[in-house]
C-alpha cells in the first residue's frame, strides 16, 4: 500500500521531498499547504495530482503521513495535531529553537505512539552508513574525535534566499541549518557530545544570524570535538565532516562525498555520484517507509534531534 502523505510548508526543502515523494513507489502526495499562494503554485507544478489544501489543520486530515517542512517555531504545533490525529510525523530539522518546547514535543510525540523522525538527510546515506561500519569494525583504529568545518561567502546560500528566514537569528544561521547534521553525525560515531566551550559572532543589526561560530565537545569518553563555522570573503563554500581514527580518518564533505586517510592524502571512497541529492533523498524515504511499517530504519530519532538542538542552541548563546 502506498503512503497518503501530506506536506506541510513547500518552501525549497517541502518542494524537493514532493518531487522525489511523486518518484518513489512508496508515496503518493495527497494534500499540500503552504501560507504562501506562490509556494503552493510552484509546488502542484511539480505534482499535479496533489490536492492545494485550505489550511495545514485540512492538509493533516487527508493524509496518514505528514511532513513537516515549514519553518521550526510553527512546526511544533502542527506535528502535535498530526500525532494527537494519529498520523505518522517526518519533522525537517532543527526539531526546534526552544528547548523547553522541544522536550515538551518529544515527550507528547513518544506519548501518542505515532512514528515519528526527523530528517537529517545523512541518516540513510552510504556515508553515514559506512563510516560506522569501519569505525565498529575496527579499521579507523582507535577512535580520536571529529573536527567540523564549514565556511561560507554568504549566508543564506543563493539557493536559500526564498527561505528569509535562514538569515535571521530566532530561526535561521549556518549552525541550525549545517552544523547540526555533522554533529548529528559525530554522535551516532562517536555517542553523546557535551558542550565544554563555545563562541558566537553576530552583524551590529541584532535580528541577523551569526557570522562565526567555534566551539569544542567532548565524548562520554574523552574524545574531543573541534567546531570552525563562517561566513565571508570570496570563496567557495566548504562543509566538512572529519572523523578522526588511529589507523584511518575519513572525511565527509558536503554531506555526501566520503574520502579516507591513513596519513597521506584523503583519497575518494567512491566514484562520484551523478545526482547525490536525488541518491541521499531515495535513501531517506526508503527508511521513511520502514518507519511507517513499525520496522528498524536508520533515521533520526526526536530523541537524538533534541540532543542536536541542545548543542546547537549552547553554541549560539556561547558557553565559557
Amino acid at each position: 500500500m502506498v503512503i497518503r502523505t501530506a506536506i506541510v510548508g513547500l518552501g525549497i526543502m517541502g518542494r524537493r521531498m514532493l518531487e522525489h515523494m511523486t518518484l518513489h513507489p512508496d508515496y503518493e502526495v495527497t494534500a499540500i499547504w503552504d501560507p504562501d499562494s506562490a509556494s503552493c503554485q510552484m509546488a502542484q507544478a511539480l505534482a499535479p495530482q496533489a490536492r492545494v489544501a485550505d489550511s495545514a489543520q485540512d492538509a493533516i486530515a487527508a493524509a496518514d503521513l505528514i511532513y513537516l517542512a515549514c519553518p521550526p517555531v510553527p512546526r511544533k504545533a502542527y506535528a502535535l495535531l498530526a500525532a494527537q490525529a494519529g498520523k505518522a510525523v517526518f519533522l525537517e530539522k532543527p526539531l526546534g529553537v526552544d528547548i523547553e518546547e522541544s522536550r515538551e514535543l518529544v515527550k507528547a510525540i513518544a506519548a501518542s505512539g505515532v512514528p515519528a523522525a526527523v530528517n537529517f538527510t545523512q541518516a540513510a546515506g552510504a556515508a553515514l552508513t559506512e563510516v560506522t561500519a569501519a569505525a565498529r569494525s575496527g579499521q579507523l583504529g582507535n577512535l580520536m574525535g571529529a573536527d567540523i568545518m564549514v565556511t561560507y561567502a554568504n549566508w543564506p546560500r543563493e539557493w536559500q534566499k526564498a527561505a528569509d528566514w535562514l538569515r535571521f537569528r530566532a530561526e535561521g544561521g549556518m549552525t541550525r541549518e549545517v552544523i547540526s547534521h555533522f554533529l548529528f553525525f559525530s554522535e551516532r560515531i562517536l555517542g553523546p557530545l557535551e558542550l565544554v566551550w563555545a563562541q558566537a559572532d553576530y552583524p551590529a543589526q541584532e535580528d541577523l544570524c551569526e557570522t562565526h561560530v567555534a566551539a569544542r565537545l567532548i565524548s562520554a569518553s574523552g574524545m574531543p570535538v573541534t567546531i570552525m563555522g563562517s561566513v565571508g570573503g570570496a570563496q567557495p563554500d566548504r562543509q566538512e565532516l572529519t572523523i578522526k581514527g588511529s589507523d584511518m580518518s575519513r572525511r565527509i564533505s558536503e554531506f555526501y562525498r566520503d574520502a579516507a586517510s591513513s596519513g597521506g592524502p584523503f583519497e575518494p571512497v567512491h566514484s562520484e555520484y551523478k545526482d547525490p541529492r536525488s541518491v541521499s533523498l531515495k535513501a531517506q524515504l526508503d527508511d521513511l517507509s520502514l518507519l511507517v511499517a513499525g520496522k528498524p530504519n536508520r533515521l533520526a530519532t526526536l530523541e537524538e534531534a533534541l540532543r542536536v538542538q541542545v548543542l546547537v542552541e549552547g553554541i549560539l548563546a556561547g558557553k565559557r
